[in-house]
Protein backbone atom coordinates (compact mmCIF):
# COMPACT_ATOMS: atom_id res chain seq x y z
CA UNK A 1 0.00 0.00 0.00
CA UNK A 2 3.04 2.34 0.55
CA UNK A 3 4.24 1.56 -3.02
CA UNK A 4 4.56 4.52 -5.36
CA UNK A 5 1.66 4.81 -7.22
CA UNK A 6 -0.90 2.25 -5.92
CA UNK A 7 -3.65 4.40 -5.45
CA UNK A 8 -3.53 5.41 -9.02
CA UNK A 9 -5.64 2.95 -10.21
CA UNK A 10 -8.42 3.16 -7.39
CA UNK A 11 -10.32 0.24 -8.27
CA UNK A 12 -7.51 -2.20 -8.39
CA UNK A 13 -6.40 -0.73 -5.02
CA UNK A 14 -9.54 -1.25 -3.72
CA UNK A 15 -9.33 -4.91 -5.21
CA UNK A 16 -6.05 -5.57 -3.58
CA UNK A 17 -7.19 -4.56 0.04
CA UNK A 18 -10.47 -6.56 -0.29
CA UNK A 19 -7.67 -9.71 -1.05
CA UNK A 20 -5.60 -8.55 2.00
CA UNK A 21 -8.81 -7.98 4.42
CA UNK A 22 -10.12 -11.51 3.25
CA UNK A 23 -6.64 -13.41 4.27
CA UNK A 24 -5.68 -11.64 7.06
CA UNK A 25 -9.60 -12.37 8.13
CA UNK A 26 -8.46 -16.31 7.08
CA UNK A 27 -5.37 -16.74 9.00
CA UNK A 28 -7.72 -14.81 12.26
CA UNK A 29 -9.86 -17.04 12.27
CA UNK A 30 -7.84 -20.42 11.96
CA UNK A 31 -5.34 -19.34 14.74
CA UNK A 32 -8.57 -18.58 16.55
CA UNK A 33 -9.37 -22.75 15.86
CA UNK A 34 -6.04 -23.67 17.04
CA UNK A 35 -6.06 -21.97 20.23
CA UNK A 36 -9.80 -23.68 21.10
CA UNK A 37 -8.42 -26.45 19.94
CA UNK A 38 -5.44 -26.71 22.13
CA UNK A 39 -7.68 -25.29 24.94
CA UNK A 40 -10.19 -28.68 24.32
CA UNK A 41 -7.33 -30.51 25.03
CA UNK A 42 -6.19 -29.25 28.26
CA UNK A 43 -10.00 -29.65 28.92
CA UNK A 44 -10.06 -33.46 27.74
CA UNK A 45 -7.20 -33.93 30.54
CA UNK A 46 -8.67 -32.35 33.07
CA UNK A 47 -12.04 -33.98 32.42
CA UNK A 48 -10.03 -37.32 32.54
CA UNK A 49 -8.61 -36.87 35.60
CA UNK A 50 -11.23 -34.87 38.02
CA UNK A 51 -14.66 -34.75 36.04
CA UNK A 52 -17.69 -35.09 37.13
CA UNK A 53 -20.98 -35.39 34.79
CA UNK A 54 -21.26 -31.52 34.17
CA UNK A 55 -17.39 -31.67 32.73
CA UNK A 56 -17.99 -34.17 30.87
CA UNK A 57 -21.21 -32.64 29.43
CA UNK A 58 -19.16 -29.29 28.68
CA UNK A 59 -16.69 -31.25 27.07
CA UNK A 60 -19.50 -32.99 24.63
CA UNK A 61 -20.85 -29.38 23.87
CA UNK A 62 -17.25 -27.89 23.15
CA UNK A 63 -16.54 -30.68 20.81
CA UNK A 64 -19.62 -30.73 18.71
CA UNK A 65 -18.87 -27.13 18.85
CA UNK A 66 -15.32 -27.30 17.55
CA UNK A 67 -16.92 -29.57 14.96
CA UNK A 68 -18.99 -27.36 13.37
CA UNK A 69 -16.28 -24.45 13.25
CA UNK A 70 -13.84 -26.75 11.86
CA UNK A 71 -16.32 -28.06 8.88
CA UNK A 72 -17.10 -24.43 8.22
CA UNK A 73 -13.54 -23.15 8.11
CA UNK A 74 -13.32 -26.29 5.24
CA UNK A 75 -16.01 -24.94 3.15
CA UNK A 76 -14.23 -21.29 3.51
CA UNK A 77 -11.45 -23.07 2.38
CA UNK A 78 -12.81 -25.11 -0.64
CA UNK A 79 -13.87 -21.23 -2.13
CA UNK A 80 -10.45 -20.74 -3.63
CA UNK A 81 -11.55 -20.31 -7.54
CA UNK A 82 -10.54 -17.06 -9.42
CA UNK A 83 -13.62 -15.31 -8.69
CA UNK A 84 -15.08 -17.02 -5.59
CA UNK A 85 -14.79 -14.06 -3.23
CA UNK A 86 -16.65 -12.05 -5.32
CA UNK A 87 -19.79 -10.39 -5.48
CA UNK A 88 -22.40 -12.39 -7.09
CA UNK A 89 -25.12 -11.58 -10.16
CA UNK A 90 -28.00 -13.69 -10.01
CA UNK A 91 -30.50 -13.51 -12.80
CA UNK A 92 -33.84 -15.96 -12.15
CA UNK A 93 -36.05 -17.28 -15.23
CA UNK A 94 -38.92 -18.70 -15.25
CA UNK A 95 -40.19 -21.91 -16.83
CA UNK A 96 -43.25 -22.46 -19.32
CA UNK A 97 -46.45 -22.16 -16.80
CA UNK A 98 -47.07 -18.41 -16.96
CA UNK A 99 -48.52 -16.79 -13.92
CA UNK A 100 -47.19 -19.81 -11.96
CA UNK A 101 -43.83 -20.44 -12.88
CA UNK A 102 -43.75 -16.42 -12.31
CA UNK A 103 -44.32 -16.77 -8.77
CA UNK A 104 -42.45 -19.66 -8.28
CA UNK A 105 -39.44 -17.25 -9.73
CA UNK A 106 -40.04 -14.57 -7.61
CA UNK A 107 -40.26 -17.01 -4.74
CA UNK A 108 -37.03 -18.00 -5.56
CA UNK A 109 -35.89 -14.14 -5.42
CA UNK A 110 -36.94 -13.54 -2.09
CA UNK A 111 -35.44 -16.49 -1.01
CA UNK A 112 -32.15 -16.06 -2.19
CA UNK A 113 -32.68 -12.10 -0.73
CA UNK A 114 -33.50 -13.88 2.84
CA UNK A 115 -30.37 -15.81 2.92
CA UNK A 116 -28.09 -13.21 1.90
CA UNK A 117 -30.12 -10.68 4.54
CA UNK A 118 -29.21 -13.78 7.12
CA UNK A 119 -25.32 -13.70 6.63
CA UNK A 120 -24.65 -10.04 6.28
CA UNK A 121 -24.72 -9.70 2.97
CA UNK A 122 -26.04 -6.98 1.22
CA UNK A 123 -28.37 -6.82 -2.39
CA UNK A 124 -29.67 -4.54 -5.38
CA UNK A 125 -32.20 -5.56 -7.75
CA UNK A 126 -30.54 -4.35 -11.17
CA UNK A 127 -33.52 -5.19 -13.55
CA UNK A 128 -37.49 -6.54 -12.00
CA UNK A 129 -39.42 -7.20 -15.10
CA UNK A 130 -42.86 -8.12 -13.29
CA UNK A 131 -45.72 -10.95 -14.50
CA UNK A 132 -48.39 -9.62 -15.69
CA UNK A 133 -50.87 -11.24 -12.84
CA UNK A 134 -48.30 -12.26 -10.18
CA UNK A 135 -44.54 -12.99 -9.41
CA UNK A 136 -41.91 -12.14 -12.39
CA UNK A 137 -40.61 -12.53 -16.25
CA UNK A 138 -37.24 -11.59 -14.82
CA UNK A 139 -35.56 -10.53 -12.00
CA UNK A 140 -31.48 -9.76 -12.04
CA UNK A 141 -30.10 -8.52 -8.30
CA UNK A 142 -26.40 -8.16 -6.97
CA UNK A 143 -25.53 -9.90 -3.68
CA UNK A 144 -22.71 -7.89 -2.56
CA UNK A 145 -20.56 -9.54 0.26
CA UNK A 146 -16.83 -11.90 0.92
CA UNK A 147 -17.16 -15.03 -1.62
CA UNK A 148 -20.48 -14.40 -2.55
CA UNK A 149 -19.67 -15.97 -5.96
CA UNK A 150 -18.32 -18.64 -4.20
CA UNK A 151 -20.90 -20.27 -2.38
CA UNK A 152 -23.80 -18.94 -5.08
CA UNK A 153 -22.90 -20.56 -7.67
CA UNK A 154 -23.65 -23.83 -6.22
CA UNK A 155 -27.14 -22.45 -6.99
CA UNK A 156 -26.98 -21.77 -10.65
CA UNK A 157 -29.47 -24.46 -12.45
CA UNK A 158 -33.35 -25.37 -13.28
CA UNK A 159 -35.22 -25.07 -9.95
CA UNK A 160 -38.51 -27.32 -9.84
CA UNK A 161 -41.55 -26.68 -7.15
CA UNK A 162 -44.75 -28.92 -6.49
CA UNK A 163 -47.37 -27.59 -4.81
CA UNK A 164 -51.46 -27.40 -4.89
CA UNK A 165 -51.57 -23.84 -6.93
CA UNK A 166 -53.24 -20.69 -5.10
CA UNK A 167 -53.86 -19.58 -8.75
CA UNK A 168 -56.53 -22.50 -9.31
CA UNK A 169 -59.71 -22.46 -8.71
CA UNK A 170 -60.08 -26.47 -8.56
CA UNK A 171 -56.96 -26.54 -6.27
CA UNK A 172 -54.61 -28.95 -8.06
CA UNK A 173 -51.03 -29.82 -7.94
CA UNK A 174 -49.00 -27.93 -10.45
CA UNK A 175 -45.10 -28.20 -10.84
CA UNK A 176 -43.07 -25.49 -11.69
CA UNK A 177 -39.76 -24.81 -13.17
CA UNK A 178 -37.72 -21.83 -13.07
CA UNK A 179 -33.42 -20.92 -13.92
CA UNK A 180 -30.97 -18.94 -11.52
CA UNK A 181 -27.68 -17.96 -13.52
CA UNK A 182 -25.02 -16.48 -11.35
CA UNK A 183 -22.42 -14.48 -12.74
CA UNK A 184 -19.68 -12.64 -10.55
CA UNK A 185 -18.83 -9.58 -11.13
CA UNK A 186 -16.00 -8.41 -12.62
CA UNK A 187 -13.69 -5.61 -11.61
CA UNK A 188 -12.74 -3.28 -13.56
CA UNK A 189 -8.77 -4.36 -13.83
CA UNK A 190 -9.57 -7.94 -15.89
CA UNK A 191 -9.72 -7.23 -19.57
CA UNK A 192 -12.61 -8.02 -21.54
CA UNK A 193 -12.28 -6.61 -24.64
CA UNK A 194 -15.67 -5.30 -25.71
CA UNK A 195 -16.24 -3.30 -29.06
CA UNK A 196 -18.82 -0.48 -29.52
CA UNK A 197 -19.60 -2.13 -32.86
CA UNK A 198 -20.58 -5.40 -31.27
CA UNK A 199 -23.39 -3.74 -29.64
CA UNK A 200 -27.14 -2.55 -29.92
CA UNK A 201 -28.01 -0.44 -27.35
CA UNK A 202 -31.96 -0.07 -27.02
CA UNK A 203 -33.07 2.53 -24.25
CA UNK A 204 -37.14 2.37 -23.58
CA UNK A 205 -39.29 3.18 -20.63
CA UNK A 206 -39.24 1.68 -17.50
CA UNK A 207 -41.99 -0.85 -16.16
CA UNK A 208 -40.67 -1.54 -12.78
CA UNK A 209 -41.73 0.09 -9.11
CA UNK A 210 -39.03 2.96 -8.97
CA UNK A 211 -41.44 6.10 -8.42
CA UNK A 212 -42.69 8.81 -11.18
CA UNK A 213 -39.39 10.04 -12.33
CA UNK A 214 -38.70 6.50 -13.67
CA UNK A 215 -41.62 5.94 -15.96
CA UNK A 216 -41.64 9.36 -17.16
CA UNK A 217 -38.46 8.88 -19.12
CA UNK A 218 -37.00 6.33 -21.38
CA UNK A 219 -33.98 5.87 -18.64
CA UNK A 220 -33.98 1.96 -18.87
CA UNK A 221 -31.72 0.42 -20.85
CA UNK A 222 -31.06 -2.84 -23.08
CA UNK A 223 -27.71 -4.32 -24.27
CA UNK A 224 -27.13 -6.66 -26.91
CA UNK A 225 -23.82 -8.06 -27.67
CA UNK A 226 -24.20 -9.10 -30.91
CA UNK A 227 -21.80 -11.81 -31.41
CA UNK A 228 -22.68 -13.92 -28.30
CA UNK A 229 -26.33 -13.10 -28.54
CA UNK A 230 -26.05 -12.02 -24.99
CA UNK A 231 -28.21 -9.22 -23.77
CA UNK A 232 -28.47 -7.19 -20.40
CA UNK A 233 -30.89 -4.57 -19.24
CA UNK A 234 -30.71 -2.56 -16.77
CA UNK A 235 -34.18 -0.32 -15.06
CA UNK A 236 -33.00 0.21 -11.57
CA UNK A 237 -31.38 3.64 -11.64
CA UNK A 238 -33.35 6.81 -12.94
CA UNK A 239 -30.24 7.86 -15.14
CA UNK A 240 -30.01 6.82 -18.51
CA UNK A 241 -26.78 6.74 -17.89
CA UNK A 242 -26.43 5.08 -14.52
CA UNK A 243 -28.43 2.30 -16.10
CA UNK A 244 -25.81 2.01 -19.16
CA UNK A 245 -22.81 1.70 -16.73
CA UNK A 246 -24.79 -1.34 -14.50
CA UNK A 247 -26.15 -2.99 -17.47
CA UNK A 248 -22.35 -2.65 -18.99
CA UNK A 249 -20.95 -4.00 -15.68
CA UNK A 250 -23.12 -7.15 -16.00
CA UNK A 251 -22.35 -7.48 -19.38
CA UNK A 252 -18.66 -7.56 -18.54
CA UNK A 253 -19.29 -10.53 -15.66
CA UNK A 254 -21.37 -12.63 -18.51
CA UNK A 255 -18.67 -12.00 -20.98
CA UNK A 256 -16.19 -13.24 -18.95
CA UNK A 257 -17.80 -16.46 -17.41
CA UNK A 258 -17.66 -16.66 -21.60
CA UNK A 259 -14.09 -16.51 -21.53
CA UNK A 260 -13.16 -18.53 -18.83
CA UNK A 261 -15.02 -21.36 -19.74
CA UNK A 262 -13.76 -21.50 -23.31
CA UNK A 263 -17.72 -21.15 -24.69
CA UNK A 264 -16.15 -18.91 -27.53
CA UNK A 265 -14.98 -22.63 -29.39
CA UNK A 266 -17.83 -24.58 -27.59
CA UNK A 267 -20.62 -21.81 -28.17
CA UNK A 268 -22.56 -24.22 -30.79
CA UNK A 269 -22.05 -27.16 -28.73
CA UNK A 270 -23.06 -26.16 -25.86
CA UNK A 271 -26.25 -24.56 -26.91
CA UNK A 272 -27.29 -27.69 -28.87
CA UNK A 273 -26.65 -29.70 -25.12
CA UNK A 274 -28.80 -27.08 -22.78
CA UNK A 275 -31.26 -28.22 -21.27
CA UNK A 276 -34.91 -26.87 -21.30
CA UNK A 277 -36.04 -25.34 -18.21
CA UNK A 278 -38.52 -28.64 -17.34
CA UNK A 279 -38.92 -32.02 -16.36
CA UNK A 280 -35.95 -33.79 -15.95
CA UNK A 281 -32.77 -30.61 -16.12
CA UNK A 282 -34.12 -29.85 -12.50
CA UNK A 283 -30.76 -29.55 -9.90
CA UNK A 284 -33.48 -29.12 -6.92
CA UNK A 285 -36.30 -30.03 -5.78
CA UNK A 286 -39.23 -28.12 -3.54
CA UNK A 287 -42.40 -30.50 -2.62
CA UNK A 288 -44.71 -28.72 -0.65
CA UNK A 289 -47.72 -31.23 -1.50
CA UNK A 290 -48.74 -33.84 -0.76
CA UNK A 291 -45.85 -34.62 1.72
CA UNK A 292 -43.20 -31.53 2.16
CA UNK A 293 -39.59 -31.78 1.41
CA UNK A 294 -36.61 -30.11 -0.23
CA UNK A 295 -33.97 -32.71 -2.32
CA UNK A 296 -30.86 -31.62 -3.96
CA UNK A 297 -30.68 -34.12 -7.10
CA UNK A 298 -26.86 -33.42 -7.45
CA UNK A 299 -25.63 -34.58 -3.47
CA UNK A 300 -29.02 -35.87 -2.54
CA UNK A 301 -29.26 -33.55 0.80
CA UNK A 302 -32.61 -33.93 1.73
CA UNK A 303 -34.25 -31.08 3.91
CA UNK A 304 -38.29 -31.37 5.30
CA UNK A 305 -38.78 -27.64 6.58
CA UNK A 306 -39.67 -26.60 3.44
CA UNK A 307 -40.75 -22.96 5.54
CA UNK A 308 -37.12 -22.34 6.71
CA UNK A 309 -35.60 -23.01 3.11
CA UNK A 310 -37.95 -20.64 1.22
CA UNK A 311 -37.18 -18.31 4.23
CA UNK A 312 -33.20 -18.55 3.58
CA UNK A 313 -32.24 -21.42 4.99
CA UNK A 314 -30.11 -23.24 2.50
CA UNK A 315 -26.44 -23.47 3.79
CA UNK A 316 -26.12 -27.05 3.50
CA UNK A 317 -27.42 -27.74 -0.02
CA UNK A 318 -24.52 -25.21 -0.60
CA UNK A 319 -22.52 -26.83 1.60
CA UNK A 320 -22.90 -30.01 0.59
CA UNK A 321 -22.59 -29.41 -3.04
CA UNK A 322 -19.03 -27.64 -2.81
CA UNK A 323 -17.96 -30.33 -0.62
CA UNK A 324 -18.91 -32.90 -3.37
CA UNK A 325 -17.54 -30.85 -6.42
CA UNK A 326 -13.94 -30.35 -4.78
CA UNK A 327 -13.75 -34.41 -4.86
CA UNK A 328 -13.31 -34.45 -0.91
CA UNK A 329 -15.09 -37.34 0.51
CA UNK A 330 -17.87 -36.67 3.28
CA UNK A 331 -16.49 -36.36 6.66
CA UNK A 332 -18.31 -36.86 10.47
CA UNK A 333 -18.26 -33.40 10.56
CA UNK A 334 -20.10 -33.27 7.57
CA UNK A 335 -22.50 -34.86 8.22
CA UNK A 336 -22.87 -33.72 11.72
CA UNK A 337 -23.77 -29.87 9.98
CA UNK A 338 -26.10 -31.26 7.98
CA UNK A 339 -27.83 -33.26 10.97
CA UNK A 340 -27.56 -29.56 12.79
CA UNK A 341 -29.50 -28.21 9.56
CA UNK A 342 -32.13 -31.17 10.13
CA UNK A 343 -32.66 -30.67 13.99
CA UNK A 344 -33.76 -26.94 12.81
CA UNK A 345 -36.85 -28.66 11.55
CA UNK A 346 -38.38 -29.91 14.62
Amino acid sequence: METSGFWDNKDKANTTLKEKSSIERSLKDWGALAKRLSDLEAMAELASEEGGESMHAELEHEIESVLKDIASAEIAALLSGEQDASNAIVSIHPGAGGTEAQDWAEMLMRMYMRWAEKIGYKTEILDYQAGEEAGVKSVTFIVSGDYAYGKLKAEAGVHRLVRISPFDANKRRHTSFASLFVYPEVEEDIDIAIDDKDLRIDTYRASSAGGQHVNKTDSAVRITHLPTGIVVQCQNERSQLKNKNVAMKVLRSRLYEVKKKEQEEKLGKLVSEKKDIAWGSQIRSYVFQPYQMVKDHRTGVEVGNVSAVMDGDIDAFIDAYLISSSGRETTWEDRSLRSSSARKES
